[in-house]
């Protein structure tokens, strides 16, 4: 047991070096100066004079703030706490703690790599719910099959990080997999850790709809969006808009309604189209569309340094494609590899059943 203890209290001290530097690198003393400093403007007596949008930008900063120093600052009392426990465990050659020590160290390892992981996020829309869609390319049913197999993927990723996903918009494949789906995924940071699968994604794999047992490459594009609250930046006019009803299509039960409900919506100007079938009317159905539209014009008007919506040009729809960021190869030989980052994994089971938190860090700390 005492050797035991030797070893947790081993981690806990590599525990709070590996904390300091993450310190340094986060400057987190900048980050509690600047939140004493926006604290005393919150306090002033003449904040909420000023006008609405400011004290909001001021408040959401504070918050962010806030956050990010009490979970580190936690940590790391937490961290000094449990070896403090360790050494006094050890001097008095007391077992009995070993249970509780051994779990303690166990679980502060997995807070801390869930914070370094999300420290790493600094979007102004990280901590926003995300909408994916999935397009496959070219190929028919083969591509079809691949977007399915990717939106199960971050099916399980939500499942695994305790997320909600709801299919908003579904059109299946012919015969297999699916022609497009639409999703939300919600929870803390979703965007943020999301935001970097944006693109297209390669598949090499012996297909199993070829009686030949020939190796097909497919390839789906998966697009990443930020879902908005604050839709007050946009005016979308409705002249601009062509909006269709439509009978629901996928998975039925409680992914979407099989009636007429559905609603796509098509932004004249810049040919972005967007659909929902997941509400029960279709006019809850044409408010979702349309703050999926909002979602997405902002996103690329940001994205691409515009001034404006206007600026969007018609053919700016096809950034959705991207470019390849990411090959699955199943045969001849097992790989999962990002082109961006250079991070690979060899367990390509994994990373369909939903791990893709090396992945996610990895671009991250890239960016």
């Amino acid at each position: 047991m005492i050797l035991e203890l030797e070893t947790a209290k081993k981690e806990l001290a590599d525990l709070i070096k590996k904390i300091a530097e993450l310190g340094v690198s986060f400057k987190i003393e900048e980050l509690e100066g600047e939140h004493k400093t926006l604290s005393g403007e919150i306090n002033s007596d003449g904040f909420w004079e000023a006008g609405a949008d400011a004290n909001r930008e001021i408040l959401k900063r504070s918050k962010v703030l806030s956050d990010k120093i009490k979970d580190f600052r936690g940590l790391e009392q937490s961290v000094k706490s449990a070896y403090e426990l360790s050494e006094l465990a050890i001097s008095e050659n007391d077992g009995s703690l070993t249970g509780e020590i051994l779990a303690d160290t166990a679980a502060l390892k997995a807070e801390f790599a869930a914070l370094e992981l999300k420290i790493l996020l600094g979007g102004e829309y990280d901590k926003n719910n995300a909408i994916l869609s999935i397009h496959p390319g070219a190929g028919g049913t083969e591509a079809q099959d691949w977007a399915e197999m990717l939106y199960r993927m971050y099916s399980r990723y939500a499942e695994k990080h305790n997320h909600k996903l709801k299919v908003l918009d579904m059109l299946d494949g012919d015969g297999a997999g699916i022609k497009s789906v639409t999703f939300s995924v919600s929870g803390e940071n979703a965007f943020g850790y999301l935001k970097g699968e944006n693109g297209v994604h390669r598949l090499v794999r012996i297909s199993p709809f070829d009686a030949a047992g020939k190796r097909h490459t497919s390839f789906a594009s998966v697009e990443v969006i930020p879902e908005l609250e604050d839709d007050a930046k946009i005016e979308i006019k409705p002249e601009d808009l062509r909006v269709e009803a439509h009978r629901a299509s996928g998975a039925g039960g409680q992914h979407v309604n099989k009636t007429d409900s559905a609603i796509r919506i098509v932004h004249l100007p810049t040919g972005i189209t967007v659909g929902c079938q997941s509400e029960r009317s279709q006019m809850q159905n044409k408010e979702t569309a349309l703050k999926m539209l909002k979602s997405k014009l902002i996103e690329i008007k940001e994205r691409e340094h515009l001034e404006k919506i206007e600026d969007i040009a018609g053919d700016k729809s096809s950034i959705e494609w991207g470019s390849q960021i990411r090959s699955y190869v199943f045969m001849p030989y097992t790989l999962v590899s990002d082109k961006r980052t250079g991070y690979e994994s060899a367990n390509v089971n994994a990373v369909m059943d939903g791990d893709l938190d090396g992945f996610i860090k990895a671009y991250l700390s890239a960016k």
